[in-house]
C-alpha cells in the first residue's frame, strides 16, 4: 500500500486494488491543498483544517464521506472508526474526536486524527492492532510531542508518522515536530524528502519502531 503526505494530517492511503482514501482535508491554514481525488474521505472531526471536503474530487460515480464511528466497507478496504475525544476533558473544550483505523493490504493503519486525550488503556483497547500510526505531535489543539511519545510507547507500531505539527507555512499555533523527534534514538528516526512510500507486510520489523518525517507534496 501507498501513503502520500498533503501535508498537516492530511494523507492519500491507496491500496494496491486501486482503492484510495483522503484523511482530513484543509482549508486555510496557509499551506494549499495540492489537487487529490480519492473514492472515500474520513473526517475526524468538523473543524476547518480537517473537513474541506469540496477540494477533493470523486474518482468514480461516488464519493464516500465518512465522518463518523462505525465499520465501514470500501470494496474490500475496511475503516473503523472509534469515538475519542479533542482535548482532556471528555469534549468539554473542543468535542469529539474520530479515530480512524484503516485495513490495506493485510496491514492495519490507525490515523488519530486531533486526538486530545491521554492515553488510556480502554483506548488502547479499540485501537491495537497497529502497523503504520499516523498521530499528531503539535500540542496546543491536540495531544504534544511528550503524550504523543506515551501512545507509541503502548501502541508499538513498527512506522510511526508525525503530522499536525508547525511546518513551513502553516499559520497556527502548534510546535514542530523537533521535540517529539528528539524523544528517540537517532537511528530509529528517518527523514523522507519524498511525499510517498510504499509498505509492503513482509518490510515491517516488528523488533523496533522507525520514525518517519514525511516533505509534504506541493
Amino acid at each position: 500500500m501507498e501513503i502520500k503526505y498533503l501535508g498537516h494530517s492530511c494523507f492519500v492511503l491507496t491500496e494496491s486494488t486501486g482503492i484510495t482514501v483522503v484523511t482530513d482535508p484543509y482549508n486555510s491554514i496557509g499551506i494549499k491543498l495540492p489537487p487529490v481525488e480519492a473514492d472515500a474521505i474520513t473526517v475526524s472531526h468538523s473543524h476547518f483544517d480537517h473537513n474541506n471536503v469540496r477540494a477533493v474530487t470523486k474518482k468514480g460515480n461516488k464519493l464516500v464521506i465518512i465522518e463518523k464511528e462505525g465499520n465501514y466497507d470500501l470494496s474490500g478496504v475496511e475503516i473503523n472508526g472509534i469515538k475519542s475525544y479533542h482535548d482532556d476533558v471528555q469534549g468539554k473544550k473542543r468535542g469529539e474526536n474520530i479515530i480512524f483505523k484503516y485495513r490495506m493490504d493485510g496491514l492495519d493503519i490507525c490515523h488519530m486524527g486531533d486526538l486530545g486525550e491521554e492515553c488510556t488503556a480502554e483506548l488502547l483497547e479499540m485501537i491495537l492492532p497497529v502497523n503504520i500510526l499516523l498521530i499528531p505531535v503539535g500540542g496546543n489543539y491536540t495531544i504534544d510531542a511528550k503524550q504523543a511519545k506515551k501512545y507509541v510507547d503502548r501502541i508499538m507500531p513498527e512506522i510511526v508518522i508525525p503530522m499536525h505539527y508547525k511546518a513551513k507555512g502553516i499559520h497556527m499555533d502548534i510546535d514542530k515536530p523537533d521535540e517529539f523527534l528528539d524523544l528517540f534514538e537517532e537511528e530509529d528516526v528517518e527523514y523522507c524528502e519524498d511525499n510517498t512510500l510504499e509498505f509492503n507486510r513482509e518490510d515491517l520489523s516488528d523488533e523496533s519502531t522507525k520514525i518517519i518525517l514525511m516533505e509534504r507534496s506541493h
